[in-house]
């Protein structure tokens, strides 16, 4: 008996189905193209200059006019037309700048956050030249009108790397956490050398220096104070000491 082929059935209702999704796609993207037309030129979302266009929270040393500087060409344009990760990455390399944000607040504002370094004391450079510095060996240049009571750090350069200088910045925190109280006499540290930090303090209204080594500040520094009356005593010229060895004090 022959076979029946039965003729095949067009696919009505997938074809209306994708003709259906086709066009909610399409109209979705006219709606999408509208919707952008209208935020980057309707006049509601043009952002207006600092403080009513925008607003910086966080920040105490940075130069706030700097950075209203780097806004400055978006001023009179839609605060959707902003280039938020470039906005970001300038902020970030403003040497004070240890994290930033910016929100987008409809319609027509920006807000941002910024979390300043802390600097942990003074940095003498060659020449007799003065920057702040923090706990990653960033410098950071002093503002102007604010003090710091923050001891001096040297034996850094411009050119070591920040790692490097994060060290030195790391071993003098250790010392000065271990001296105490006692630290508040000591006028500079010198880091220049990992394996021998160097004090420098007045004592008896005389200029000395101490090489403390790395290890048992407390200790050496407590016992060079006991002994300083006799030392000074047979040796009233000498301005350097080594208190490398803990059982003994050498001048130089």
């Amino acid at each position: 008996m022959p076979k029946v082929v039965k003729p095949k059935r067009f696919p009505w209702r997938l074809t209306f189905t994708i003709a259906a999704w086709t066009a909610v796609a399409g109209s979705a993207a006219m709606a999408a193209r509208s919707v952008e037309k209208f935020v980057l030129t309707d006049s509601r979302f043009t952002l207006a200059p600092a403080p009513d266009g925008i607003s910086f929270e966080g920040v105490r040393y940075a130069s706030r006019a700097r950075i209203a500087r780097m806004f400055a060409p978006d001023f009179g344009r839609s605060a959707f037309q902003v280039p938020m990760a470039e906005r970001r990455r300038r902020l970030l390399a403003i040497d004070w700048v240890e994290s930033a944000s910016i929100l987008r607040i409809w319609p027509n504002r920006l807000i941002v956050r910024m979390k300043e370094r802390t600097p942990l004391a003074f940095a003498r450079l060659e020449g007799g030249h003065y920057m702040l510095i923090d706990s990653a060996g960033v410098f950071l240049a002093p503002p102007s009108k604010v003090r710091f009571d923050l001891p001096v750090l040297s034996g850094l350069t411009e050119e070591l790397p920040e790692p490097a200088r994060a060290e030195r910045v790391r071993a003098m925190s250790a010392l000065l956490a271990e001296l105490g109280p006692q630290a508040k006499q000591i006028s500079e540290i010198n880091a220049a050398s990992l394996e021998d930090l160097r004090l420098t303090m007045e004592l008896e209204h005389h200029g000395i220096e101490l090489w403390m080594g790395d290890r048992n500040y407390a200790s050496r520094f407590q016992n060079f104070n006991n002994h300083y009356p006799e030392i000074h005593k047979n040796s009233p010229n000498a301005a350097v000491f080594d208190l490398r060895l803990d059982d003994r004090i050498t001048s130089k």
